[in-house]
């Protein structure tokens, strides 16, 4: 019997040592849940900001009385999701290197790396068309846009990481796309995407993985 245990053991021994040569097992699922809270923070801030003006919907704050792209407004729109983003990825280091050392790995390697830069390419394309939708004046796209395109991002970066991202994935994805049909409420969309969904996820993660 005991012969029997040896090799099943080998084998799983090796099969976990290959799983961490190519994957990025060091997410914490906390730092979904702190993401999603810092999220909706975000969305209350810009919700204010917009009950502070003529009108609460986004688009139409979106240019002054006389035409003109509305700068001060996009300013603070970009303030606050550069807080946000910070705070979030401030967070997941934080968490993702205790955890790298409480296993016993190591937090930068090659597969570290391959994970942020599948990561990052359709990010840096996602806010380059932002900048692009704006300058052609089609503000009720950019939220959307930004859903869709981080969407994208964690489906192109879920192979190196665990499967769960890509489901992450493809419910932005989708949450995105819904979002672009409906026009004039992507600060709910917003909400719900980069809030609720990373607080359900990252409480599912850290059950599923680290209680």
């Amino acid at each position: 019997m005991e012969k029997q245990i040896e090799p099943l053991e080998t084998l799983t021994e090796i099969r976990s040592m290959m799983e961490r040569s190519t994957r990025f097992i060091s997410l914490n699922g906390l730092s979904g849940v702190f993401a999603g809270f810092f999220a909706l923070a975000g969305a209350a801030a810009a919700y204010f900001y917009l009950r502070s003006g003529a009108s609460r919907l986004y688009y139409e704050n979106a240019l002054t009385a006389d035409g003109n792209i509305n700068i001060p407004f996009y300013v603070f729109l970009f303030n606050d999701a550069f807080i946000v983003l910070f705070a979030s990825i401030a967070v997941a280091i934080s968490l993702s290197v205790r955890k790298a050392r409480k296993n016993g790995l190591k937090i930068w390697d090659n597969t570290a790396k391959r994970l942020i830069t599948n990561m990052l390419t359709p990010l840096a394309g996602g806010g380059i068309f932002c900048l692009i939708l704006i300058y052609h004046r089609q503000f009720g796209l950019v939220a959307p846009s930004t859903l869709i395109f981080y969407g994208l991002a964690l489906i192109n970066a879920s192979k190196y990481t665990l499967n769960d991202i890509r489901y992450l994935g493809i419910t932005e994805l989708i949450i995105g796309l819904i979002s672009a049909v409906w026009i004039g409420y992507g600060l709910i969309f917003w909400a719900i995407g980069f809030g609720i969904v990373h607080i359900i996820y990252g409480i599912l993660m850290y059950y599923k993985y680290e209680r």
